[in-house]
Formats: C-alpha cells, structure tokens, sequence
C-alpha cells in the first residue's frame, strides 16, 4: 500500500491549521512534519511547541523529521509532544547515540526512524534497520523545500528494499525530496511505500487527484 505524506513545509503558514485539516478528506496518510536546527541543516523551521499544537488539530499521524544535530538530546520531548514517527539522520551524531536515540524513541511507543542524506552510503542504514519502523531515503539535500528530484539515489532505494524485505519487512520505506506524480511512480518502482510531496501537494489544483494517481 502507498501512503502519502504531505510536507507542511510547504503549506500556508498562515493558514497552517486549515491545510492541516484538510489532508485527510484529500486522501493524505500522514502529515510530515520538518524540525530543522540551523545547524545539521542551513535552515531553522519549526520546534516542539509547534509540533504539539499541530498535534491537537491533526486528524492524521505526525511524521516527524529531525534534521538536527544530536537528536538524542530531544527525542523525549519530541515524542511526548505527539510524534508517532519520530525519525533521525544517521549523519547527525556518533552511531552509538544514534542507537540510543532510536530505542528511545522505540521504549516511549513512537515508530522509530532513521534517515541518509544523498551523499550517505545505504550501508549507513544497515547497524540499525532491526530498530527501525521506517527508513527515509533522501531526494535531494535536506535543508529547503522545492529542490529538484534526485534519480541517481534510486540503486540506494533498492538496495534498502532489498535489505528491508529479508530483515525487517516492517519497516516503512520513505522518499523525499522532488516528488511529483513522475518521480513518486519511479520511486514506488524502486521499492518506496510512503511518499513525502510538499511543493507539489500544495501547489495542487486537486491534490486529491494527485493522491490518487501515486497511490494507482
């Protein structure tokens, strides 16, 4: 089955709770969420206040992205503020912390998952994959919304699959970066079950629709 998850990242701030509200009559199946630091990442988004208001107000799971550095020092309160996926990248500390960050957000009841950059090897991945509820493959660089899709990261998406059917089949397997009805069909083809769309779910015209034709 594939799901879609809308980025809020792309959504109208202004408007951020009727966006919100709207994904589920649009045919959304989580609602992802971006945590950037200014650090890992050269952005700064939004904190743990936001994600527990969004909380409140979601009729569909938060998918949370950690793109910060040492996420272990946050998990708990992440999780505690209304995650159900709560996802970290393996650049963004020691491998050791990384575990530990994972098997507390697993101990705290939150789907735990663990996320590679363009530049990470898929190997990356593998120490950790008996942990993970989800494994999110990056598209383009982590940091701003509407960057180009990457097709060369799709051998790494197979290659996940691949381990993630004989492993931990699971375990969830996320794209984002440049989806769009195009790029989301050729990431399904290489083994993606949840699709992160941000630029092209809101700029829409029926994002209904646009659902539906990734899900077909």
């Amino acid at each position: 089955m594939i799901k879609l998850a809308p980025s809020i990242l792309s959504a109208d701030f202004v408007n951020l709770e009727r966006d919100i509200r709207a994904l589920a009559p649009q045919e959304a199946d989580y609602v992802h969420v971006d945590v950037m630091d200014g650090c890992f990442v050269p952005n700064i988004t939004i904190g743990i206040p936001v994600v527990a208001a969004i909380k409140r107000i979601s009729p569909l799971p938060l998918d949370v992205h950690l793109m910060i550095e040492r996420p272990l020092r946050y998990v708990e309160d992440f999780c505690r503020s209304g995650a159900d996926i709560l996802t970290v990248h393996a650049e963004a500390d020691l491998p050791a912390n990384i575990r530990a960050a994972l098997e507390k957000t697993r101990a705290l009841g939150v789907r735990a998952g663990l996320s590679v950059k363009p530049n990470t090897r898929a190997e990356a991945v593998l120490p950790f994959l008996e942990l993970c509820d989800l494994i999110l493959v990056m598209t383009v660089e982590p940091g701003f919304g509407g960057q180009s899709f990457m097709a060369d990261m799709m051998p790494k998406l197979k290659t996940i699959r691949g381990w993630i059917d004989e492993r931990n089949p699971g375990c969830e397997l996320e794209v984002d970066g440049g989806v769009n009805e195009k790029t989301g069909r050729i990431c399904v083809e290489n083994g993606a079950n949840v699709l992160v769309a941000g630029s092209a779910w809101f700029k829409s015209a029926d994002p209904a629709a646009f659902c539906r034709a990734l899900k077909a």
